[in-house]
């Protein structure tokens, strides 16, 4: 496959990899805190090796192998919430750059990333770990409104990756399901139920997002309360 002109290729900071542990007074486990390694790392179809997730429930998979997260969006929110102190990997992405947004990519996507092929499988749903990691209660509730979530790949074609290793787009197969739209639809009230369900018919759509679109369409916009709320017992939950 050819690379296509936009958006244009980006180099990626150094991929980030991370350990279960327990996360806040609670004690739930998490690997959301994630450290940079600057020297070659190898990615297969289940991820960066070394990498964990500690409900696999939810976490990681095929289809949620590597998260990407805009680099740009830790500006934004900084701007917003002076308070916040933020650096890249504070949100648990293995990978960031500067270039791409959510409105600039489309379910589907296929990319060199280096040596590797990844395809854009689908949004981050953020959870309650970043209420209790930035010390917001509505800190999960805030990005997903904002739309500003990243993204997950799976990987088509493995290798070894490292800082500065290019992210071209090589495929457009559905350029009509923009992740952002798509995110939109999922995660907005204010969305007419004709949307939803033509959202839902777009391909790419994970199952369980095109679900959820239609009891949406069905009945109303309703919030994923346990998954956005910060939890309040000791047990791993999603």
């Amino acid at each position: 496959m050819r690379a296509v002109n936009w958006p244009p290729p980006l180099a990626i900071a150094a991929p980030r990899i991370g350990q279960a542990r327990p996360l806040g007074p609670n004690g739930r486990l998490s690997a959301i805190d994630k450290h940079a390694v600057h020297g070659p790392l190898w990615l297969d179809a289940l991820g960066l090796r070394g990498d964990e997730q500690a409900d696999r429930r939810v976490h990681g998979g095929v289809d949620k192998a590597l998260h990407y997260f805009p680099a740009e969006h830790y500006r934004s929110l900084a701007a917003e919430d002076p308070g916040l102190r933020l650096a890249v990997g504070d949100f648990g992405e293995n990978l960031s750059g500067l270039g791409l947004l959510e409105q600039d990519v489309c379910l589907g996507d296929v990319f060199a990333l280096g040596p590797c092929r990844v395809q854009l499988s689908q949004g981050r749903q953020p959870c309650w770990k970043l209420n209790v990691r930035f010390a917001r209660p509505d800190m999960a509730r805030r990005v997903q409104d904002s739309g500003r979530v990243g993204w997950y790949f799976r990987v088509l074609q493995p290798g070894w990756l490292q800082a500065g290793d290019v992210l071209q787009l090589l495929a457009r197969p559905w350029p009509d399901s923009q992740l952002a739209r798509v995110l939109h639809a999922l995660n907005q009230a204010n969305v007419a139920a004709d949307e939803r369900r033509a959202v839902a018919a777009l391909p790419g759509v994970p199952p369980r997002w095109r679900e959820r679109l239609l009891a949406q369409a069905a009945h109303g916009h309703r919030e994923d309360a346990a998954r956005l709320d910060a939890p309040a017992g000791p047990h791993d939950a999603p």
